[in-house]
């Protein structure tokens, strides 16, 4: 039984398989290495507009909110959870793909894609620097880029692993090494922004921060990585202004949820040694569980199974649990439905469709009974692949860049169609918006419209 205060058996004697972690992050545009050189004449925080002569800068829609299913503001979706609600995807396309709407070239990174208000939004890295840029939706043309940060330099690539989040017109993002910004998103303007590591002690692990910040009422929940206290922190998303910090954890690399368990709100953060829930307004401990992986990879995303349960996972032959969270008085508790090394997270989240979770066990995609463990499919050749859900329907990519689309059923894995739509190292999961499909690697960002695909 694992409870709040309980302890977990740790791992590191274990023999693992030696590879790193890598988490988002996204565009860049190497093949105008001249206009982004321009940024440094620009100061630290310089905003430069790539548009057409004569053209204007073009602001942000100020529409009603999007129709479910039109956006994907933030890593792994509207929920965090890598679904896309009310998604319009064909079940399946020709031999060739579904249609190319237009590919672009980008710089260094993992960096995943938000979609919102017709733009695509993402972090990367060129010429030493990293990038924040907006691009539009419907033609791939790059509307703005701002400098967030010099970029980092890693044997496992280069350049942000985060996501931009976008929420009422603003776009926050956390660099590799620790900057933290917000920035309007309809013109690039930096509004406030952190040197997380030089102001407030954090740490950034081996392999670059992987976090990528979360919209919480008022508040901006950033997994720091800090000491003292300042594992877990909390800004004034309007000003910038430190609300509450908390933990003393090692750094990991997984992004911050929130939830609503045990008739409690309660933010999740996958540190480096634990999984912790606080409460989002002040920070308090609602329960801890220790969670040891080789090398500290704790990096991919815990998923909420309502009404009471949290599955997390981490490789390294860690594997995964599923956790019951439960009220005990006036506290909240947690214990382990199931703990199993079926399903092992390098850095890939995983996805739950009805009773059932769809994920990447190391390199082999698999299908798990949510409730038990209980293996009932699995499909080898994807690699270090990532997965979405978008109806009756998984979205996977692969390692590689081969595009899946396969059915989300316990029955035996069935494939409807697959191409290759990238090539290279291809670690930056599929972003779903309005029926269109974004993707990227460190080359290149490509949009498909599969609401079109022919069957």
């Amino acid at each position: 039984m694992t409870s709040k205060g309980s302890s977990r058996s740790s791992n590191s004697s274990r023999t693992r398989a030696r590879r790193s972690p890598a988490a988002g992050a996204l565009l860049g545009m190497p093949g105008m290495v001249g206009m982004v050189a321009l940024l440094a004449t620009f100061g630290t925080f310089g905003t430069f507009a790539m548009l057409s002569p004569g053209a204007a800068a073009v602001p942000a829609s100020t529409s009603a909110a999007a129709a479910p299913g039109d956006e994907w503001p933030q890593f792994r979706g509207p929920h965090r959870d890598g679904v896309a609600p009310g998604a319009r995807v064909a079940h399946g396309w020709p031999a060739s793909g579904p249609r190319q709407l237009w590919r672009v070239p980008i710089g260094d990174g993992y960096s995943h894609l938000a979609v919102a208000d017709g733009r695509v939004y993402t972090q990367y890295g060129a010429n030493a620097n990293e990038y924040l840029g907006a691009f539009d939706a419907a033609s791939g043309r790059q509307l703005w880029v701002q400098r967030t940060d010099s970029e980092l330099v890693n044997d496992q690539g280069n350049g942000p692993r985060s996501t931009p989040t976008f929420e009422a017109g603003t776009l926050y993002v956390q660099s590799a090494q620790g900057h933290l910004l917000a920035v309007a998103a309809a013109t690039g303007k930096v509004l406030w922004n952190h040197d997380l590591v030089r102001e407030l002690g954090a740490r950034i692990p081996t392999w670059g921060s992987s976090s990528s910040p979360l919209v919480e009422g008022d508040l901006l929940l950033v997994a720091a990585g800090g000491s003292g206290g300042h594992a877990a922190m909390a800004f004034d998303k309007h000003s910038g202004r430190v609300v509450w910090a908390a933990l003393d954890e090692k750094p990991g690399y997984a992004s911050p949820i929130a939830i609503t368990a045990a008739g409690m709100r309660q933010a999740i953060f996958f540190t480096g040694s634990s999984v912790s829930a606080l409460a989002p307004l002040d920070g308090r401990l609602l329960w801890r569980v220790p969670w040891e992986t080789s090398y500290d990879v704790n990096a991919a995303t815990p998923l909420f199974i309502a009404p009471d349960k949290l599955f997390v996972s981490s490789g390294y032959d860690t594997g995964a649990t599923v956790f019951q969270i439960h009220a005990d008085g006036r506290q909240v508790a947690v214990t382990p439905v199931w703990q199993s090394r079926v399903l092992k997270n390098q850095f890939s989240s995983t996805v739950l469709a009805g009773d059932y979770l769809y994920g990447f066990d190391n390199g082999t995609f698999k299908c798990v009974k949510a409730q038990t463990g209980e293996e009932r499919w699995k499909q080898r050749g994807l690699g270090h692949g990532s997965v979405i859900l978008a109806g009756d329907l998984l979205v996977v990519l692969s390692e590689s860049g081969k595009l899946v689309l396969a059915d989300a059923s316990p029955d035996p894995y069935h494939e409807r169609a697959s191409f290759q739509a990238l090539s290279g190292r291809c670690w930056s999961g599929p972003s779903l918006a309005g029926g269109k499909l974004f993707l990227r690697n460190a080359e290149s960002m490509v949009a498909f419209d599969l609401a079109a695909a022919h069957p």
